[in-house]
């Protein structure tokens, strides 16, 4: 039977801006309070999708969220018509209001992590949903990505889902930023690589000192453990503190693996040679032939790593064997980061070829290719199980277009966000996406 990884993108949301929400995270700080161009996001998402569906690879589109979040903020004791609940807010917390309209779920390697059906004990595809709980913003997305999951992967003969973690610090999980999947073929069992940055419990591993490590080995644990996965196909690995202290937030702003390959930086992990030994050996005993890339500090510098966004790439396995690795483009803009991605090609290397993609009113939010895609691994018989709305086809792209043409703004600054019409626009943008992709009613204002 045959087998695919499918990239299932975020499509930008109508509130996409700058708000600079993320501690830790450079890009979106170094551009908080610049204009943004939702319209503008959401098509250069599209033209990726479309791009690669193109190329040959099954693609397709995870819806946004509601935003503002209205409930949300009268959870914190905003109060009256969803008019004035945005009106108080503005004038007595805007920081809240920004927060509730964040489109940071744009950024769908954040929205779970996902088993297939090979390395689980039911046999059934697992998706269980980030709590994302060491940011306010992201921590509201989960129930409506779990609904929103649920409605992709509906069919409980091949799919389980789970909920999100407990929502405290000791659980803090991100999902499949911090998760990478190992194999020789996508259809049979293969090594799942969780990266965490710290442990709540174990004081033996150290913690950074700047920046806040978000995923802890506790929650990667969990996650296995709803999963079904065994000891022998599982590898844990901390993500370098000195690193995470240099805007590293996610382990795949500084790593990217796909089948038997794993491309990485130097300075990305503690005790990286015993780590590579574990996935080698993990992998034999799967059929597979594990390798890695290391990325030298003498040839990219961590700092030329974040700023390029390099290794937050999308490493994707080609028909012929090699293997493309899909750049944003701020990887060109910078010397020392291209002159290597030359050499990388000219090598030998399993990377064959690389494609660059102008992404940047996401990245300038700071996130590239890999944070707008989470990887569902699929056999022949479950991707027929899935709901078809959400694959990518040409009429679809064609659909998706016209509607961001008709419901996005092409500008939008924080003082933007008080305007109550936003949520109307939203509302009737989501309202109308959910007949799109055949979804149903997902959202807060279509269920309430």
């Amino acid at each position: 039977m045959k087998s695919f990884e499918v990239n299932f993108d975020g499509l930008v949301g109508p509130t996409h801006n700058y708000g600079g929400l993320s501690y830790g995270n450079v890009a979106s700080q170094s551009n908080s309070q610049q204009a943004s161009n939702p319209k503008e996001a959401a098509l250069q998402g599209l033209a990726k999708m479309k791009a690669l569906m193109d190329m040959g690879f099954v693609q397709g589109v995870l819806a946004p969220q509601e935003r503002p979040d209205v409930a949300a903020l009268r959870s914190l004791g905003f109060a009256g018509s969803d008019a004035q609940v945005i009106e108080q807010a503005a004038k007595q917390a805007m920081p809240l209001l920004v927060a509730s309209c964040s489109a940071s779920s744009m950024w769908v390697a954040n929205a779970g992590t996902v088993s297939p059906s090979a390395d689980t004990a039911d046999g059934r595809v697992h998706f269980t949903a980030a709590n994302l709980n060491c940011k306010y913003h992201r921590s509201i997305e989960h129930p409506t990505t779990s609904r929103v999951l649920g409605a992709m992967f509906a069919d409980a003969k091949h799919f389980a889902h789970h909920a999100a973690l407990p929502a405290v610090a000791q659980f803090g999980d991100e999902g499949a930023a911090n998760h990478t999947r190992f194999c020789r073929e996508y259809g049979e069992a293969g090594v799942e690589f969780f990266v965490f940055g710290r442990s709540a419990f174990d004081t033996r591993y150290p913690a950074p000192q700047k920046y806040p490590a978000r995923q802890t080995l506790e929650a990667s644990q969990a996650v296995a453990r709803l999963h079904g996965l065994s000891d022998d196909g599982v590898v844990y690995a901390q993500q370098n503190p000195a690193v995470i202290d240099q805007g590293v937030f996610h382990n795949d702003v500084i790593a990217v693996g796909n089948g038997e390959v794993l491309f990485y930086h130097e300075d990305a992990f503690q005790g990286t040679e015993q780590m590579l030994a574990e996935l080698h050996g993990k992998l034999a005993k799967r059929g597979g032939n594990f390798q890695s890339i290391c990325v030298p500090r003498s040839k990219v510098a961590v700092e030329d790593a974040v700023r390029s966004y390099l290794f937050n790439s999308q490493l994707l396995n080609r028909a012929d064997g090699g293997m493309l690795l899909i750049v944003p483009e701020e990887c060109r803009a910078n010397p020392r980061v291209w002159a290597y991605l030359q050499e990388l090609t000219s090598s030998g290397s399993a990377v064959r070829e690389v494609k660059v993609f102008d992404l940047k009113q996401s990245m300038q939010n700071g996130g590239g290719p890999a944070c707008l895609r989470l990887r569902v691994a699929l056999k022949e018989n479950e991707l027929a199980a899935v709901n078809p709305g959400v694959i990518m086809t040409a009429p679809l792209y064609g659909t998706l277009t016209q509607w961001v043409d008709k419901h996005y703004r092409d500008s939008l600054r924080e003082s933007d966000l008080a305007d109550p019409q936003l949520l109307l626009e939203c509302r009737a943008a989501l309202d109308e996406l959910t007949q799109i992709l055949k979804l149903g009613s997902v959202y807060p204002f279509q269920i309430n």
